[in-house]
């Protein structure tokens, strides 16, 4: 089994636990506030988060380079974590999965004001099509627009905010800065606002939030591997596989059937997606290859943020564009 195919198969079946935990994340939102749910997914992460700690050797502190740069990441992971965790609760699955899906094209348009990228012709023909495939999902003015759809779009825009956030200053700060101020962040204002929402939880649903933690950290293990084995070109796309995903469990949780416009719209905008990447891949078609080297779970707090880890310098190698054979 060649190295691409293992790194797949890797990523597939982090993806497949991503879903998984986004069925728990479903479950509790019909009861609880998404600010209830993010604050104690992040406060049961801490032990996991401590054990990184424990075990990062590089000398140093735990002040960012760049204090600015890092606040603003911060906000971004704050803002797209309780969005995401809100559309979760109040959409179908597969639409949120849809919608959330647009994440690699704001990306690449975020990319041109912060780290001086050159789009050229084709990613923005990639882009405007993503986008319009997006338009054909959310379908403004044959159907209501829910606070829940507002949520997965801020969900979007704040987690490719706060991805290309971490492209520009990954290579400068420390691994474990990059991971733990989003959950600080997210810890402080969740907590917070928690008096205004806060419910009591019985132990069958503290046991799902803890079920929320663990398989998020699991997952992220597992997509750190798949990068590690294959190429980003190969394993990027595997993130998509989540609709199929959100397809079979919407359909035995929750009774959502995906309608047409939905499965269309996210079509679209996942041709576009796997496009720029494979275009990002190409030598010289990029100079940042911010999708390729951007690689953040949307909307789940526990995961210790992924792209912080993985834009360190144990996985740039790893990621660079290889020579077309």
């Amino acid at each position: 089994m060649s190295s691409n195919v293992k790194g797949a198969l890797l990523a597939l079946f982090a993806f497949g636990l991503f879903s998984t935990h986004d069925i728990f994340i479903k479950t509790l939102g019909a009861h609880y506030s998404p600010v209830q749910i993010v604050f104690f997914s992040v406060l049961l992460s801490f032990p996991l988060a401590t054990i990184m700690l424990m075990r990062d050797a590089k000398p140093g502190t735990l002040l960012p380079v760049h204090p600015w740069w890092m606040a603003v990441r911060t906000l971004g992971g704050v803002i797209s974590g309780v969005s995401a965790f809100y559309a979760f609760a109040h959409l179908p699955l597969t639409q949120t999965y849809a919608i959330l899906f647009a994440t690699p094209i704001l990306i690449t348009v975020l990319s041109i004001p912060i780290l001086g990228e050159t789009v050229r012709v084709q990613r923005w023909l990639a882009v405007i099509v993503g986008l319009a495939g997006v338009m054909v999902v959310l379908r403004p003015g044959s159907t209501d627009l829910t606070l829940g759809h507002a949520a997965a779009i801020a969900a979007a825009f704040a987690g490719a905010f706060a991805s290309i956030v971490v492209r520009k200053i990954g290579a400068e700060e420390r691994t474990l800065v990059m991971l733990l101020y989003p959950m600080m962040g997210n810890f402080i204002v969740m907590g917070a606002a928690l008096g205004f929402v806060y419910k009591p939880m019985p132990v069958e649903h503290l046991g799902m939030l803890a079920i929320i933690s663990i398989l998020a950290w699991i997952a992220a293990r597992f997509i750190i591997a798949s990068y590690r084995t294959g190429e980003a070109a190969i394993v990027a796309p595997m993130q998509y596989s989540q609709i199929l995903w959100a397809t079979v469990y919407g359909l035995i949780f929750f009774g959502e059937t995906p309608d047409v416009y939905t499965m269309v719209g996210a079509g679209i905008i996942i041709l576009s997606g796997v496009f720029i990447v494979f275009r990002e891949s190409r030598v010289g078609a990029s100079r940042n290859t911010p999708v390729l080297r951007t690689r953040t779970r949307i909307g789940t707090p526990s995961t210790l943020r992924l792209s912080g880890l993985m834009t360190s310098g144990r996985f740039r190698d790893k990621d660079k564009p290889k020579p077309d054979a």
